[in-house]
């Protein structure tokens, strides 16, 4: 009967010392969790509720558990190559001619390729101005890098122009950075190899050349033939000006001179109009009828005499007969 009574109260002394010892290890797990160390080649951002509150240089740490989150970012300088990869542990390097042919100030191609060392000088912007900071800053070294070598002549670009070149590249791109604020900075960029292109891409470039020259030719063609046809469509176009001018001024003398003849008929018509009549018919008769023989009779003449005996008398003489 005795014998229960202990044994729970062996159990129930067991159970507290498990719950102690549970709560014993949450307290230890919690107090580990919230130290935390930053090496010297690294800087921790510490956030919390998305915000972030502070940027940790090397050391210890505490923040408080759940709550804030902290990030780690490498700030040691970083190399990679534009214009050819390098792979397998650093021993073989692969060539990339997509970022490494560049077109130069003489309209010739060269393959030049450079070393990028660069690090990161703002932990903040690096996390959360930009997904891909690292694609970022290639985009831009290498725009930067053939804004550069299209100033630069062929040979220059492969011997002597070779400080110049890396330091206009250099200056272009901690400019443009600094515009973009992704937390990069450059810290060194050189010119590792630079000589002419593959025969494939001289080939290429030649037959741009070719087409370029054909395009420059068909052109001045073009130019030559409008200069050759343009001055003799504006001769044209002023010989048929001059030509309406000269057929407009005939016509307008022609009515004008009609309408002075009508006035003329018109004040002798006011004069004499059974004359005028007359006349007017005779002269459209003849004009009708040019073959007409015109007589006139009072109706009692025994001759006929023709009129156009007496229209024709030459000029000095009564009636045609020298008297």
């Amino acid at each position: 009967m005795n014998q229960k009574p202990d044994l729970k109260e062996r159990l129930g002394k067991s159970g507290k010392w498990v719950l102690i010892g549970l709560i014993v290890l949450v307290i230890a797990f919690t107090s580990m969790g919230s130290f935390y160390r930053v090496s010297e080649q690294e800087n921790a951002v510490v956030t919390m509720f998305g915000n972030v509150i502070r940027t940790d240089s090397a050391g210890l740490y505490f923040k408080i558990p759940y709550l804030q989150q902290v990030q780690l970012v490498d700030m040691t300088t970083h190399g990679t190559g534009i214009g050819y990869s390098i792979g397998d542990g650093g021993q073989n390097i692969y060539s990339d001619d997509r970022d490494g042919i560049m077109i130069t100030k003489d309209f010739n191609f060269i393959d030049i390729d450079f070393y990028l060392e660069y690090k990161v000088n703002d932990p903040v912007a690096y996390i959360y101005n930009s997904s891909s900071p690292e694609q970022v800053l290639k985009n831009v070294t290498l725009a930067c890098i053939r804004s550069t070598i299209i100033d630069y002549n062929v040979d220059d670009a492969i011997t002597t122009g070779k400080g110049q070149i890396q330091a206009d590249v250099k200056e272009k791109i901690t400019r443009e950075l600094e515009k973009q604020n992704i937390g990069l900075q450059v810290v060194n960029i050189q010119v590792q190899d630079a000589e002419p292109p593959t025969e494939a891409i001289v080939q290429a470039f030649k037959a741009v050349e070719t087409a370029k020259q054909g395009k420059d030719t068909a052109v001045n063609n073009a130019n030559k033939y409008r200069n050759e046809q343009i001055p003799a469509a504006e001769a044209s176009a002023d010989k048929i000006r001059q030509q309406a001018e000269a057929q407009k001024a005939a016509r307008i003398a022609e009515a004008e001179g009609q309408v002075a003849r009508f006035k003329a008929m018109f004040e002798q018509y006011n004069l004499n109009p059974l004359i005028t009549k007359q006349r007017i018919f005779y002269e459209t008769m003849e004009d009708v009828l040019p073959g007409l023989k015109v007589i006139l009779s009072d109706g009692s003449t025994q001759t006929m005499l023709p009129i156009e005996s007496f229209v024709n008398v030459p000029a000095g003489t009564d009636n045609g007969k020298g008297e």
